[in-house]
This record gives C-alpha cells, structure tokens and sequence, in this order.
C-alpha cells in the first residue's frame, strides 16, 4: 500500500477543500491515488468540487494573430512577469505568433525555423534570450484554426500590448456571409469564451472517460439520497445536462444575454445574415494552465539560510 504523506494529504486538501482527515481516509481507501481520491471525496459529498491538478499560473505571454482563415494562438513560458513586460521578449512571443500562422501549430518545427529579424532560429534566439535577460524560457505550445470559407477571430483579454495578453482565445466561424458580420460575431464569442473556460465544442466532441467518470460521481451522489434506482436514472440524467452546459461551448448560455444557448446565437446570427453559419472550432490558453510552480515560503527561507 502506499504511504499516505502528509504532503499528500495537503496536495488533496488544496484540490478539494476537503477535511484533513477526511483526505486521509480518501487515499487511504484508494491506496494513494490522488485522482480517485478527489471522486471517493465527491462521492461521500465531502468535497464541493474537484480542481483541476497543477493549474498554477506560471509567467510569460500568450499571443494570438489571425489572417482571415486562419487564426493561432500561442504561450510563451519565463519565470517572472517581470520577464513579460520586456520588449526584446515581447517582440520574440510575437514573431513566434506570426511564424505559426504560416508554419503550423507543431512547436518542434516552429523553433526550427528561421527568422531574418532575429537573424538565428526560433530555438537560438530563445537561448540567446536566456543568456541575454538570466531566465529560463520556453515555447510551450501552439494552436492553429482553420477554415475553407469564413474567418477566424482571435481575442486577447486585458492585452499588454496588441496580440499580447495572459488569456487568448481563437473562434472559427465557417459560412459565406459578410467578413464584417462574422468578425463582430465571433469577436462576441470569443469573449464568452474567456469569461464562461468550455472545454469542448460539442456534446459528440466530450471526452468519454471524463464524462463516464461524471456520470459515475453523480450516481453515488444520487444514491445517497435513498431515491430508487429509476429515479436515480432521471436524475443522473439531469444532471449530465447540467454538466453539457458547463463545459460544452455550443450548450453554454451566452454570458451577454444570460439566457440563450450558444448554439441558438449562432443560428440566430446565420439567419440574418442570410447564409448559415458554423462554428467550427474554438482554442483557449490561459497563461500557465497545467504548469506546477513551486512556490516559496520566504520567511521559512530566510529562517534556514540564517540557521546555515
């Protein structure tokens, strides 16, 4: 069985909210196992949400550039904000933007390229900048729509400077209406998307494992109520509904009007413009999403350098 640290107990308690002890018992039933332990939590009704592990903000800039069709968005890594304010690297984040657009969404050809203005590759100029600036820096990764007919539109939300931000967002729209319309549309969209973080498209596109896993939560949540099991069904069911319009993008409520589902905005939108419209797709990079950073305790710092 494996050991049950406290460090353990204290990664849970943070991702959960959870009672210490509570967070014990958890790993202790599913032998250590922190993801298990988050739903054995939600199960007993102990935790009120499971958080996402590692979602610690790390530093640098996301940068977002669309050329009609095409759209990108990209994260670049440093170890301080201080870091992103610096022009030299601004100006790196934002050459890297502009390569995508052209060269693709694969980060390993990316920094393979090179580029007249820095007169070296993507990858030495980031080495050149580390040397140069005293931080480690890194191009992280890059996402690139695309569509035959319509336009993608980008979004940076409390930009830096243009195209440059710590959250960025990218809606494809594919149809033959107006450019304007479409870039006032999906400008509309992409903004919902910063504010309301789906994490699919559409209710096909939801990933099985995690919807599976969702459906098993809400079951033993139901069951503890004592209903019986055919209403146990109705309500589970209800309750994955409940959960499409949480995370997938076309059930979401439109944060402008508080009440109509995306998918009816965008109908909406096609009919009047006079020729449907598709949201094909949609990116979002939060700057530092999925990065574990250590964080220090300065006092506790001090006190050991002073005791050394």
């Amino acid at each position: 069985m494996a050991e049950i640290t406290a460090a353990l107990v204290k990664e849970l308690r943070e991702k959960t909210g959870a009672g210490m002890m509570d967070c014990k018992r958890a790993l202790g039933e599913v032998a250590g196992d922190i993801e298990q332990a988050i739903d054995w939590l939600r199960k007993k009704g102990l935790a009120a949400a499971a958080k996402k592990a590692g979602r610690v903000a790390a530093e640098g800039l996301v940068g977002v550039a669309t050329v009609g069709n095409v759209g990108v968005v990209v994260e670049v890594n440093a170890e301080t904000d201080f870091v992103a304010r610096n022009e030299k690297f601004q100006e790196l984040v934002t050459g890297v933007t502009q390569l995508a657009v052209e060269h693709g969404d694969d980060v390993a050809k990316v920094k393979e390229v090179h580029v007249p203005a820095f007169n070296a590759t993507v990858e030495a100029h980031l080495t050149h900048l580390v040397a140069t600036i005293g931080e480690n820096m890194n191009l992280r990764r890059i996402a690139r729509l695309e569509v035959p007919q319509g336009v993608v539109v980008g979004y940076v939300h409390n930009q830096l400077i243009p195209g440059l931000g710590k959250i960025g967002v990218l809606v494809a729209l594919e149809s033959a209406a107006d450019a304007a319309t479409l870039n006032q549309l999906g400008r509309q969209l992409a903004m919902h998307v910063a504010a309301a973080s789906p994490l699919f498209l559409d209710v096909a596109s939801v990933d099985a494992s995690a919807l599976e896993r969702e459906r098993d939560v809400l079951k033993e949540q139901a069951r503890a109520s004592g209903k019986p099991e055919a209403i146990i069904e109705k309500m589970v069911e209800g309750r994955v509904r409940k959960y499409y319009e949480e995370v997938v993008l076309l059930e979401q409520v439109y944060v402008v009007d508080g009440e109509t589902k995306i998918s009816k905005v965008v109908e909406n939108a096609g009919k009047a413009a006079g020729a449907p419209i598709k949201l094909a797709g949609f990116a979002r990079f939060v700057l530092g999403d999925g990065i574990e950073k250590e964080t220090q305790d300065f006092a506790a710092e001090v006190a050991a350098t002073l005791k050394s």
